[in-house]
């Protein structure tokens, strides 16, 4: 059987590319990108990301961390895929607690709550739970707030991997715990939105523990030439079911015992909420 000609996975590729730069640019969701990249062909979607880092980087962005998607059972059945995926945390992406977020900078955002970690020590050693734990420095309630540019999140497991992750933006605060203070897989999580319950659940939604989720971004990211590194901030992974945010509301997500973060967007017009 002959064997596809590269070029034409390399037009595929680049249209996939395009067509979610101009999403981006354009504040206007477009179709899924699966038929571009293929729909199970995760290594294409991931050239895919690859892609469109290379080019924020080259515009002056810089990469601050990583985030690992598709963690919880429940946000899986919401979105309907069955493996995690990763993508990359820029500097213009990250907000500290009470900021207020540009409604008018997302498309369809959707709010998760979780566990982040600041790393202390590179992980070049996946294999080794006592060196994952080791490399955390610190632990934070974090906000993710997820967005897609494929329309009405109309999404497989390519089109969320080659959206970066169907990243948005995120909101860490506080001063951190230590691991010897709070074991992540216990940690139990209330996520309001105006006041309301919307959201809950424990360090076992994520994996059965976010430290397994941020094993396997290690094992991953080895894989790909690219390890964790001191100082990357790794967002490991929604604890509940993810929640649309509306112009003007305010998140407020508790993880005990880590504390409390809260984000609050802009009205739509760019007034205060």
């Amino acid at each position: 059987m002959s064997q596809p000609q590269p070029v034409a996975v390399t037009v595929n590729l680049a249209a996939a590319v395009e067509q979610l730069e101009q999403a981006s640019a354009n504040r206007e969701p477009c179709p899924p990108v699966a038929d571009l990249v293929g729909v199970g062909d995760i290594d294409a979607a991931y050239e895919v990301q690859k892609r469109i880092t290379e080019r924020r980087v080259a515009a002056g962005a810089r990469i601050v961390g990583r985030k690992i998607g598709l963690t919880s059972k429940a946000v899986q059945a919401q979105i309907g895929v069955d493996r995690p995926d990763f993508g990359v945390l820029f500097d213009d992406m990250r907000f500290e607690g009470g900021d207020e977020i540009p409604f008018t900078r997302l498309l369809q955002p959707k709010a998760e709550a979780e566990v982040a970690f600041l790393l202390g020590r590179d992980i070049l050693d996946a294999d080794d739970p006592a060196a994952i734990r080791a490399a955390v420095l610190l632990a934070f309630p974090a906000l993710e707030i997820v967005d897609s540019r494929i329309a009405n999140w109309r999404i497989g497991i390519t089109d969320t991997v080659a959206d970066n992750a169907s990243s948005g933006v995120f909101v860490i605060g506080g001063e951190g715990v230590p691991l010897d203070r709070a074991e992540p897989a216990e940690v139990r999580m209330t996520m309001r939105r105006n006041g309301e319950i919307v959201s809950q659940g424990t360090g076992r939604d994520c994996l059965d523990d976010p430290l397994n989720a941020l094993a396997w971004l290690a094992h991953t990211a080895i894989g790909v030439g690219a390890p964790l590194r001191a100082g990357d901030i790794v967002l490991s992974g929604a604890l509940g079911p993810m929640v649309t945010v509306m112009p003007g509301d305010i998140f407020e997500a508790e993880i005990v015992p880590l504390g409390t973060i809260s984000a609050r967007f802009s009205k739509k017009d760019g007034g205060n909420a």
